[in-house]
């Protein structure tokens, strides 16, 4: 019975990078010896175990081929004579393929540590195609650590995206692998390796049908909405760590690519329409309703967020409800940082000021400190004490607007750099 500690923990290891999960491979075990040493085995489908003590994962090590049930599982072959070599053969990328012993040496037989020092996704066999979350991984990885893909790697990855057989994928599997992605360093990688793969239209093709969607050039100089919402993504990475705001900034335009045709470059009513079609993508995949509830609003009110400057008092306390800002004042944040994504996600504004964040966040602040502790004095009651608070908050907005400043909005400060996403 030997033991390897294998895959991301060795990989990260030789990266640099702080190791936060551990798995374990065992070889020349059984489940029988396993559990006599008072390992707890996990499911009945798979031989993995948790250690009595670190209650880390230790696998036998295994084979597996896909199973008569087509994607939905594999048939695992946990014989004794399976080597620490045939266990990581099934792994996805050479990169996972790598194991170490108890002395802290390096097994390496698909030569993944030469991949990672060419900055190189490769897949480890053919059998790499026989599950299509892996082009969901692949692309992930990609926008993890910035990588590049090989050749025939790219090639299994479009074959598994012809197939169709990223339609059979679970949605939360999916779900899983793109807010990894979000969180990463790099997501518009994982856009972009989907594209480059074909499978966009089948795992997102809300975000494919941007892709060739002319803006008004006065004011998107990239034209292109794929590009802009990629630029606005990549703007919320710089702006935050956040998911959720990032979710909401890369499915803030989603109504554009609905525009009728007849009306283009103009794009009048997309803030509705897109706000439907984020619920809709949600529901499919089954999205936690805080990365819903975020993005429904930005997509719904972003050009509101924009021109707050331009509103009346009044209208501008009716957004702050529809925002819920007074009851959610931590969602209006993510809201107005969603905003500055957008309004600097555009070829020459990456670098410029977006004061309507700042005035829109003053205002809100007026109209939240008022004092209403007299109300009930007065004799209002039910309806009659909310259209006395909705006055105090427009009155404080008033009195606020006096003393802000009306700086000149968002001109184009930084050069023009050309984006492939």
């Amino acid at each position: 019975m030997k033991i390897y500690q294998v895959g991301g923990a060795i990989r990260d290891k030789l990266l640099g990078l702080p190791v936060k999960d551990r798995d374990w491979v065992v070889v020349g075990s059984t489940p029988e010896e396993m559990e006599s040493l008072n390992y707890k085995p996990v499911g009945k489908d798979f031989p993995v175990f948790l250690h009595p003590h670190s209650h880390e994962e230790y696998a036998l090590a295994r084979t597996e081929r896909k199973s008569g049930t087509g994607y939905k599982g594999f048939v695992f072959n946990t014989s004794v004579e399976v080597t620490l070599e045939q266990d990581l053969a099934r792994r996805d990328l050479t990169i996972n393929a790598i194991a170490e012993d108890a002395d802290g040496n390096i097994i390496d037989p698909y030569n993944g540590r030469s991949d990672l020092k060419a900055g190189i996704l490769r897949h480890v066999s053919p059998a790499f195609a026989e599950d299509p979350l892996r082009v969901l991984r692949v692309a992930r990885f990609a926008a993890r650590f910035n990588f590049a893909l090989a050749d025939d790697t790219l090639q299994l990855m479009k074959g598994l995206a012809s197939s169709g057989e990223l339609l059979t994928l679970v949605p939360e599997r999916v779900w899983a692998e793109l807010e990894k992605a979000l969180g990463s360093n790099y997501p518009t990688r994982f856009f972009k390796t989907l594209r480059d793969c074909g499978a966009l239209p089948h795992i997102l093709p809300e975000i494919e049908n941007l892709f060739g969607v002319p803006q008004t050039e006065k004011y998107h100089p990239e034209i292109d909405t794929g590009i802009h919402t990629m630029m606005v993504l990549e703007q919320a990475v710089r702006l935050t760590e956040d998911t959720s705001v990032r979710f909401a900034a890369l499915v803030h335009d989603l109504g554009k690519a609905t525009t009728p045709k007849d009306i283009l470059p103009a794009h009048h009513g997309h803030e509705e329409r897109g706000a439907k079609l984020v619920e809709k993508l949600c529901l499919r995949l089954r999205i936690p309703n805080r990365y819903r509830d975020l993005a429904v609003i930005v997509a719904r009110y972003h050009f509101i967020c924009h021109r707050v400057m331009e509103l009346r008092d009044d209208t501008l306390v009716h957004k702050l409800e529809a925002l819920d800002a007074f009851r959610r004042p931590e969602r209006f944040e993510q809201f107005l940082l969603s905003c500055e994504a957008d309004a600097r996600g555009r070829t020459g504004y990456e670098e410029s000021a977006y004061p309507q964040a700042d005035y829109f966040r003053q205002c809100f602040r007026a109209a939240s400190t008022i004092d209403t502790s007299n109300l009930s004095s007065q004799g209002l009651a039910g309806p009659a004490i909310a259209v006395a608070i909705q006055q105090l908050r427009i009155n404080a907005i008033i009195n606020i607007r006096a003393t802000l400043p009306a700086p000149e909005i968002n001109k184009p400060v930084a050069p023009n750099k050309e984006h492939t996403a």
